[in-house]
């Protein structure tokens, strides 16, 4: 289909917001690249011992899932990450959870220095007023706010929402989209006239309190471009090592021919115990709790989907569905310790690191030495997760210099005493 071009026009910048220079992949070693990000995930639909909800049923004395997205339990997770070091939380967008930007703003107010990976979706609201929303947040929060751009895959949800587009026009419009947002935050006043979105001399009166990295995600060959021309962190979900790096490979070839380079993030679970043993026995207790007429149905939801990402989800369990094999999570270890199980009845990322905190350590490494820079991740429940990931990782990561713990947080235990005095 023959795309209509859009046309820009933009006046005299006013107060630009500088742009931090960039490093060039040839001055991004692995010797001299700064040190990993971390971020959480906020569980706004809710939080569970399980991967879908459902601690109903259980015997008397058993632990019980199924904990409500309230402020003070999802304020519980962000001051604990804030604590372990994250940079960030990612506050997911859609139907099927609470709104992130209201979630978020009120937690704000509930932790002193963690940011938000905000998801918003383009073509919901209009790029003026989400320029102007970022811009709000960024000045009561300077510094904590981080821009998930999601464009959406699920026909059915995005027509819920009042939008018919298909998924060629919907990249297309988040191309516009973009454009017109990164103008408006640059303090230039914006005309655009696009095939999708049309503004009148638009702008901001109060620029954000600093720049705003965008994070944006796709897999179809519509999602490379917009990824390259407007992406700051270009985020995957977890799939085998060879897979990831000749993604990085595709946008860091696309953001080249554009005079860009951009960062690379990954989005994974994770479920790490003191041993390996502990590690897979957890994972097996998650497995538990599903049934065949479970993951059938939550697979037959999920084909519908439009998304090339949620396919490769599917594609890394596809041979362990509907003969019961999945009940051994060994079989749906897709690549060392990467497990695929989280996939048989999520949505979005569907995998998760399994093992000891030296080999989930190790595999954050594995994937940091491709390109990786940020990890998004997440586990069941998140607050107890997160605790796990905290005192067992963290300190690995450290130890090995690719993390580096702000502060005197949970990840940094200074040593006992009587391991320093003199004798």
């Amino acid at each position: 289909m023959a795309q209509t071009p859009s046309s820009t026009t933009v006046t005299a910048n006013r107060s630009a917001i500088p742009t931090a220079p960039v490093a060039s992949p040839s001055e991004q070693s692995n010797t001299e690249r700064p040190a990993l990000k971390l971020h959480w995930f906020l569980p706004t639909y809710g939080d569970s011992r399980f991967i879908v909800g459902g601690g109903h049923g259980l015997p008397a004395g058993a632990a019980r899932g199924d904990r409500p997205a309230s402020i003070g339990y999802l304020s519980s997770i962000a001051r604990a990450a804030e604590d372990f070091g994250f940079t960030a939380a990612l506050t997911p967008t859609g139907a099927w959870c609470e709104d992130a930007w209201l979630t978020t703003a009120m937690i704000a107010r509930e932790s002193e220095r963690l940011g938000f990976l905000v998801a918003l979706r383009p073509g919901l609201v209009s790029p003026t007023l989400a320029a102007q929303m970022a811009a709000t947040f960024s000045r009561h929060a300077p510094g904590r706010l981080l821009l998930n751009v999601v464009t959406g895959g699920e026909p059915h949800e995005q027509r819920a929402f009042g939008d018919f587009l298909d998924k060629p026009s919907r990249y297309a419009r988040t191309d516009e989209f973009l454009t017109v947002v990164r103008g408006l935050w640059r303090g230039e006043r914006v005309t655009h006239r696009g095939r999708h979105l049309q503004v009148d001399d638009a702008a901001l009166h109060r620029l954000p309190a600093e720049e705003i990295p965008i994070y944006f995600g796709g897999s179809s060959p519509e999602a490379g471009p917009v990824a390259a021309r407007h992406s700051d962190v270009y985020l995957t979900w977890g799939e085998p090592p060879a897979a990831v790096a000749a993604k990085i490979d595709w946008i860091r070839g696309l953001a080249a021919q554009r005079g860009r380079t951009v960062r690379f993030g990954i989005r994974l679970h994770v479920i790490s115990r003191d041993t390996a043993d502990e590690a897979w026995t957890a994972a097996a207790g998650l497995l538990a709790a599903l049934d065949e007429d479970t993951v059938r149905a939550a697979q037959e939801g999920l084909a519908r989907s439009e998304s090339a990402g949620q396919a490769a989800m599917r594609d890394l369990h596809a041979a362990h569905r509907g003969d019961g094999s999945w009940r051994d999570p060994r079989a749906l270890e897709v690549a060392e310790n990467l497990w695929a199980g989280v996939g048989l009845v999520r949505g979005g990322a569907g995998t998760a690191l399994v093992g000891s905190h030296a080999e989930v350590a190790d595999r954050i490494a594995e994937y940091a030495a491709l390109g990786i820079d940020e990890f998004v991740l997440s586990g069941y429940p998140h607050l107890e997760e997160l605790y796990w990931f905290g005192e067992g990782v963290i300190p690995q990561l450290v130890l090995r210099g690719l993390f580096a713990v702000p502060g005197n947080s949970p990840g940094r235990v200074a040593a006992a005493p009587f391991l320093t005095a003199a004798h």
